[in-house]
């Protein structure tokens, strides 16, 4: 029913762009959101709204207008279009901005709504949240207090329609529960976090996995020292490892790349990383977060192959730096720029265990802090958090050290790659091991 609404409200916006002489994107999402929040035994936070928004972009003689509205009224509709008429007689012309020459949807089944997610009753989510909390404090003694534990879903309606002929819609669910405890032991307090999120109810991490890794996470770094400057294997932690990866994304993403700001620039079909590094971006894998039928301009969503055993084969493109670049849209736009859909290193065979049991001496990173990767040098530096690893096993925890590293070079010295990979978010990675950065201590 939600689908047809929204099908109805953007065609309208259409009608109105093609009778005003424009051609036109309309892009309707309706949601439904729910996110509670639990502190000791009281529920800290209920929220709770279903919202709808349009949003228009118009192209008229060379010159694009966008807008978006709440109001979905006849009278609403023809004002926000004339508006974005009037926008269009003052902005400057650009032959790169239209619609995409080619529109459609991947036809598969991707799984993207979970009907138990979105029949689930709101007390049975209340009750989770609690019980999450409580799993949480009473896993060690030495977390005192919480900075909360929290549950949410949302069931979003997404449709889009342009002048072009294009016009289909998609529902897709989404849930996360996490949990942030405090630990406190000799006049230290740490935080620990950790969360797991999916596409169905089933996919989530349980209660009792979720606070047992929270839990660990804020006390397994008690009585942490700064470590001795060096250089030596580093292993990044699989979150940790996602978020090297999407700093990858930065320099892979054409917007970045047509105005200079990536150190990737002139380099497709060059090798950058080890034959480990195969980097994948797939909007059609089944039942994950970042698939999707279309992207936010109707283009099919697709696999993407970004490196194939270390050589860069392309960039990522929206239909108007595909333009600007001479390419072709691998259907990446986000609506308003380029995004991912999911985007991975593939994951390798051994675990992380085995990972680490290799590894005579280095560093376990578990943690980073701050932001410091120049995207069009490909500089990479962190402060970080982790582990000694001496013999091949987990020793002392450190702290207060920087991880630092040319992103050609860590690419290239990858020598090690888990099969921890989980898609609970729409950049992923597994966890893997660079052959030696620099860590600055003492």
């Amino acid at each position: 029913m939600r689908e047809r609404e929204a099908l109805e409200i953007a065609a309208a916006a259409v009608d109105l762009a093609r009778a005003a002489g424009a051609h036109a994107e309309a892009t309707v999402s309706i949601a439904r959101r729910f996110h509670t929040e639990a502190r000791d035994t009281t529920i800290s936070k209920l929220e709770q709204s279903i919202g709808s928004s349009l949003h228009v972009r118009l192209y008229r003689d060379g010159r694009r207008a966008s807008l978006s509205t709440s109001d979905f009224s006849r009278e609403g509709l023809e004002r926000a279009m004339r508006a974005a008429v009037d926008q269009c007689a003052v902005v400057a012309s650009d032959p790169l901005a239209a619609l995409p020459e080619v529109c459609g949807a991947f036809e598969g089944d991707l799984a993207l709504c979970d009907d138990a997610l979105a029949q689930r009753d709101d007390a049975a989510k209340i009750d989770d949240v609690l019980q999450l909390e409580q799993l949480v404090r009473s896993a060690d003694e030495r977390i005192r207090n919480s900075s909360g534990s929290h549950y949410s879903d949302a069931v979003v309606t997404t449709a889009l329609a342009n002048t072009a002929g294009f016009a289909r819609a998609y529902t897709g669910s989404r849930a996360m529960r996490s949990s942030a405890p405090v630990a406190e032991a000799h006049g230290t307090k740490r935080v620990g976090h950790y969360g797991t999120a999916a596409r169905a109810l089933r996919d989530l991490e349980g209660n009792e996995a979720v606070a047992a890794l929270a839990a660990r996470r804020a006390v397994e770094l008690f009585g942490a020292k700064k470590p001795a400057t060096m250089r030596v294997p580093v292993i990044f932690e699989r979150d940790i490892a996602a978020s090297v990866i999407d700093d990858l994304f930065a320099a892979v993403n054409a917007a970045n790349v047509a105005v200079g700001n990536s150190w990737l620039a002139q380099r497709v079909g060059e090798r950058v990383g080890s034959e480990l590094v195969s980097i994948v971006d797939d909007g059609t894998l089944p039942g994950k977060l970042g698939s999707s039928p279309f992207d936010g301009e109707g283009v099919p969503t697709r696999r993407t192959p970004v490196f194939e055993r270390g050589v860069l084969k392309t960039f990522l493109f929206d239909t108007y730096y595909a333009r600007k670049l001479g390419a072709a849209s691998t259907g990446n736009s986000s609506g308003g720029g380029i995004g991912s859909n999911n985007f991975y290193l593939e994951p390798g065979t051994s675990t992380l265990e085995a990972l680490i049991a290799s590894t005579q001496r280095g560093v376990f990173v578990l943690e980073t802090i701050g932001f410091a990767t120049e995207h069009a040098t490909g500089t990479y530096s962190r402060g970080a958090r982790g582990f000694l690893i001496e013999n091949g096993e987990l020793t002392a925890p450190i702290d207060e050290f920087t991880i630092a590293g040319d992103f050609a070079e860590m690419l290239a010295a990858i020598d090690g790659v888990a099969n921890d990979l989980r898609f609970d978010g729409a950049v992923v990675s597994p966890s893997f091991r660079v052959a030696e950065m620099t860590i600055s201590g003492n």
